[in-house]
């Protein structure tokens, strides 16, 4: 564990899991957006702009690196209440730079004003407005964290259900794949997860779901049929709340037949890919998604 990990630990347990414990969805999108600001940074030669795909407000990133065939499609997180493109813009650069990609963030409406299904609704049909560009579905990552994770699996079951072409890889980081929250971590990990407060998980969902149930599968992975997944990686660390979301889902795709990676790291906080800034752990992970991207997607070569 590096100092950085120490302190950063330290920080997010006694200020920001706090503010996630009793912030409303509005202070929170606030200051997260202020914060990704501040703090997260894109590669130098980043490029930003705002285009729509089937008819959803995106984000699209391009960095120096990028090939027009090379595409990351990638799904923020923020417990479908908060976060955006913008938020997470400066992770989908850092991916997309790795790999050689251009990254599209569909904009998806958030809860309490559009639950469920807004959002699985407005991400297919960006999925759907790319490939009606002419974009070959098996060119294309696709990924998300945390909530971004849910809705990035529960594309692929939607794909899966209407036997259309699938994404050439898949993953999640510290991906929310099921909305029941009862997963033995979320009792066992509630003290060790040093961002997330198990006990607001449960409110902040049902402002999601209304009075739709946690275990559909439209909204929770888990319980989707996923037999026929390319292949995926996924990483979460041991003290999450959400480990067994990963763990469960990992098993659940190997059952169904697909090539899975799991790894698994100690105590880091939760999408701790975020503060590659700062934390040398979150840059080991984005190389090592790179990395397995470039080879499942034979994506060796540098432009």
């Amino acid at each position: 564990m590096s100092h950085r990990q120490r302190w950063l630990n330290l920080y997010l347990r006694n200020f920001e899991k706090q503010r996630m414990r009793h912030g409303t969805p509005a202070t929170l999108r606030r200051t997260f957006e202020n914060q990704a600001r501040l703090f997260f940074h894109p590669p130098r030669g980043t490029r930003r702009k705002r285009t729509a795909l089937g008819g959803i407000d995106c984000l699209e990133i391009s960095t120096p690196r990028r090939r027009p065939d090379r595409i990351l499609f990638y799904l923020h997180g923020g417990g479908f209440v908060f976060g955006s493109p913008d938020s997470h813009s400066a992770l989908a650069a850092q991916i997309a730079h790795r790999i050689g990609a251009r990254a599209i963030l569909p904009r998806y409406r958030l809860a309490p004003e559009a639950p469920f299904p807004a959002a699985p609704n407005d991400v297919a049909a960006a999925w759907r407005g790319l490939v009606a560009q002419g974009v070959d579905p098996a060119d294309v990552v696709v990924g998300g964290d945390s909530a971004g994770g849910a809705l990035a699996f529960g594309l692929l079951a939607t794909l899966l259900g209407e036997g259309a072409a699938l994404p050439g890889a898949m993953f999640g980081l510290s991906p929310l794949t099921d909305l029941t929250c009862r997963s033995a971590s979320f009792q066992n990990n509630a003290g060790q997860d040093v961002l997330l407060p198990a006990e607001r998980a449960q409110s902040t969902i049902r402002l999601y779901l209304r009075a739709r149930p946690a275990n559909d599968p439209a909204a929770s992975p888990l319980f989707a049929d996923l037999a026929g997944a390319p292949p995926v990686w996924i990483t979460v660390a041991d003290t999450e709340i959400l480990r067994e979301d990963s763990r469960r889902l990992a098993e659940k795709l190997r059952r169904g037949g697909a090539d899975v990676t799991l790894i698994e790291r100690h105590d880091l906080p939760h999408v701790w890919p975020m503060f590659h800034n700062v934390l040398p752990e979150a840059r080991e992970s984005l190389d090592a998604l790179a990395a397995w991207i470039r080879q499942r997607q034979d994506w060796q070569a540098e432009s």
